[in-house]
């Protein structure tokens, strides 16, 4: 059996992953209790998260390299920060701050095939975003799911989840409306041909 491939994002309405200046605030200032519930649920299921290296080390910055020296102090975060993760990098040198996390060197197509076919739970990546471009092209992505924030961050947004990427079709198998404003969408992709 292979393991489902999920590639979990937050984006704005006009498609940025983040924002640099402003003062949007954690989640564009936009989570509600749906939607950090959602998160808990998400995130309290049996997987493993696989980061490419530039999200990893945004994640130890932003929450800290232990959940006992972590200033942020929320149970999405803290189970994001033990959870089993791979971390595929080329350039990061073990070990890893997370005591769960790994460290996989090499060409990432070849380690997330051979993690789907060894891995018993599913595999999420959150942000990530150049790795999971290219596992999209090679077909590795099982689902793409994207919240979607009610804002538009035309001024200040950073890092198109899609600039660059293959061009793809897109079959809609999940959706939810959190907090009467963050939409919640879960695709198959599929490379268009």
């Amino acid at each position: 059996m292979t393991a489902i491939y999920t590639f979990d994002i937050f984006a704005t309405l006009d498609g940025f992953g983040s924002y640099d200046g402003g003062d949007w605030g954690g989640y564009w200032g936009k989570a509600g209790k749906e939607f950090l519930d959602r998160l808990l649920e998400m995130y309290g299921e049996e997987q493993r998260m696989v980061l490419g290296a530039n999200t990893y080390r945004q994640f130890v910055q932003a929450l800290g390299p232990s959940v006992e020296e972590s200033t942020v102090d929320d149970p999405v975060n803290r189970r994001m920060m033990t959870m089993p993760t791979t971390v595929v990098s080329s350039t990061l040198e073990g070990p890893l701050e997370w005591a769960n996390a790994t460290l996989a060197s090499g060409d990432a197509v070849d380690i997330v095939t051979r993690l789907k076919q060894e891995s018993d739970v599913p595999l999420r990546s959150h942000g990530s975003l150049t790795l999971n471009r290219a596992l999209m092209a090679a077909g590795l992505v099982d689902r793409v799911q994207l919240t979607i924030f009610p804002v538009i961050s035309g001024q200040t947004g950073v890092d198109p989840i899609f600039q660059h990427a293959a061009d793809f079709d897109l079959e809609l198998l999940e959706s939810r409306v959190l907090d009467t404003h963050t939409q919640e969408l879960i695709y198959h992709p599929t490379l268009h041909a």
